[in-house]
């Protein structure tokens, strides 16, 4: 027998062009079906975090999200808390890994009512520690312009995490005036 007879025909380019192509548009078609599907849960369980969040900072029984005409990038919503105050979410431009998102109640006052971190990237077991309740009770009745103490305020910088610290502070600054210009 010769031996181009027994010898198996490799296939052409074509034909792996072809293969390939096939198994890319059923990934990407199994990938769009499953974030259609998925889209709704992911909403409404965001939906629900940013409700419990906005209630944890400054009950209230509505909350009502209105225009923010000011022009300070990092606040990104601002709801009005029926005549509690204002709820503002705040992303700061100085956090350790530029993935903050936080929520700041602020009362008739103009004083800070708490905070909640809705969003979180930093270092686990030190900018994360922002999400502690010990850190967080700092800024309760907080106004003005709100510093850790090594920049010659009164907040305790969480311990390794002084940027995510200063990143808070940025953020609940940004709020408080967010609200005072609110009226």
């Amino acid at each position: 027998m010769s031996e181009t007879a027994t010898k198996k025909k490799e296939p052409g380019m074509a034909t792996l062009v072809i293969v390939l192509f096939a198994i890319c548009a059923a990934t990407a078609l199994l990938l769009g079906l499953t974030n259609y599907v998925t889209a709704p849960f992911i909403a409404a369980n965001n939906e629900k975090t940013t409700q419990e969040a906005m209630a944890a900072v400054l009950p209230a029984n509505s909350y009502d999200e209105v225009e923010y005409t000011g022009g300070d990038a990092m606040v990104q919503a601002v709801y009005k808390a029926g005549d509690a105050g204002y709820v503002v979410e705040v992303k700061p431009a100085t956090s350790f890994s530029g993935n903050l998102t936080i929520m700041v109640g602020v009362d008739n006052t103009g004083a800070c009512s708490g905070i909640s971190i809705t969003s979180t990237g930093e270092t686990s077991g030190l900018g994360s520690n922002a999400s502690k309740p010990d850190f967080q009770a700092q800024f309760v009745g907080k106004t003005g312009e709100v510093k850790v103490t090594k920049d010659g305020g009164d907040i305790d910088a969480l311990t390794g995490a002084t940027i995510t610290s200063r990143g808070v502070c940025e953020a609940v600054t940004s709020a408080i005036a967010a609200a005072a210009s609110m009226g």
